[in-house]
């Protein structure tokens, strides 16, 4: 490893903790010392207890559920670190709130996700780490350097040691716009693509209408970015078992798991649930065929090789 011209140190706000352990276990550092609190007016309390002068600092706060929550703490761990004489700071974002709002669908309609990365920009962010992004145009709504891990390898390499590849298993995408995802999956595992054609008629409501592909006595991987309220992962595998699939797997990056989430994966017909831990899981939200998967590795790594200006995109070569 070649010299830095700053010493790195990682923080965390409160969204996340035990994956801010295990990055930083596998950086070899300590966590950084800062309390996030709350005045009892409700306002969020920041306190970072060492010096930041001339540091490279990552900030490890995925915006997840309480979404406003989460993005107040970590907007204002980046202003603070800012105010401190932090050398670069990097928003270390495992998971982006916000990020279906990419767009206007109708008349009106706010793009939330340009919104969130117009104000991690002012708050003094100078670069984004983000695993999985919803629209990877998201991206291109940042003026600084955004490097988008995908969760593809550590997904493929769990199918990999369950010997769940090739001929014997489909990789299915759930919609037309995860076909990308779906198709980077089954090039890890050598499985060819199916996918489901559905219409949406109201918000969180799906009808699957066709599958485009053979699943017959197949092991059916259906993978997305999110699982949300499962409606659509869970109609597309009752959709497989129908079609003659041998079993059905489902798996995400991001388990937001809202709503009736858990009845309807508990009622479904997947052999396994394979989620990343980018979200905090409840346990009462553990069901008994839910593997979680750390993302520790990949986003301990991807930091290692930003801080020594690698690389990082040799991370998930196909």
């Amino acid at each position: 490893m070649k010299a830095t011209r700053w010493r790195m140190k990682l923080f965390t706000g409160n969204a996340n903790i035990e994956l801010a352990n295990e990055i930083a276990a596998y950086l070899g550092l300590p966590v950084g010392e800062a309390k996030v609190n709350r005045f009892s007016d409700g306002e969020i309390s920041v306190a970072i207890d060492e010096s930041v002068r001339g540091v490279d600092v990552f900030v490890v706060q995925p915006t997840c559920p309480p979404v406003n929550e989460h993005l107040m703490e970590l907007l204002i761990m980046i202003d603070a670190f800012r105010r401190a004489s932090a050398a670069r700071i990097n928003a270390v974002i495992p998971y982006y709130g916000y990020g279906r709002q990419d767009r206007k669908t109708k008349a009106r309609d706010p793009i939330t996700a340009k919104l969130v990365s117009n104000l991690i920009v002012e708050a003094g962010a100078q670069r984004v780490v983000a695993v999985d992004l919803h629209a990877t145009q998201i991206q291109g709504f940042y003026d600084i350097p955004v490097d988008h891990l995908p969760g593809v390898p550590t997904i493929g390499e769990y199918f990999k040691s369950k010997d769940v590849t090739g001929e014997k298993a489909v990789v299915l995408s759930p919609d037309v716009g995860g076909v990308t995802r779906a198709r980077d999956l089954g090039a890890k595992i050598g499985a060819p693509l199916a996918i489901v054609d559905k219409r949406r008629p109201l918000p969180n409501v799906s009808e699957v209408m066709n599958v485009i592909g053979d699943v017959k006595d197949k092991s059916v991987i259906i993978t997305d970015d999110i699982i949300d309220t499962a409606g659509t992962i869970c109609t597309a595998a009752e959709v497989m078992m129908d079609n003659g699939a041998k079993e059905v797997y489902g798996c995400c990056t991001h388990a937001v798991f809202s709503g009736p989430a858990i009845d309807r994966l508990a009622k479904a017909p997947f052999k396994e649930i394979v989620i990343t831990n980018t979200i905090p899981l409840e346990q009462q939200k553990m069901l008994p065929n839910i593997k979680m998967l750390s993302i520790a590795p990949l986003v301990g790594e991807a930091i290692l090789r930003i801080h020594e200006d690698l690389s990082v995109s040799k991370l998930f070569e196909i």
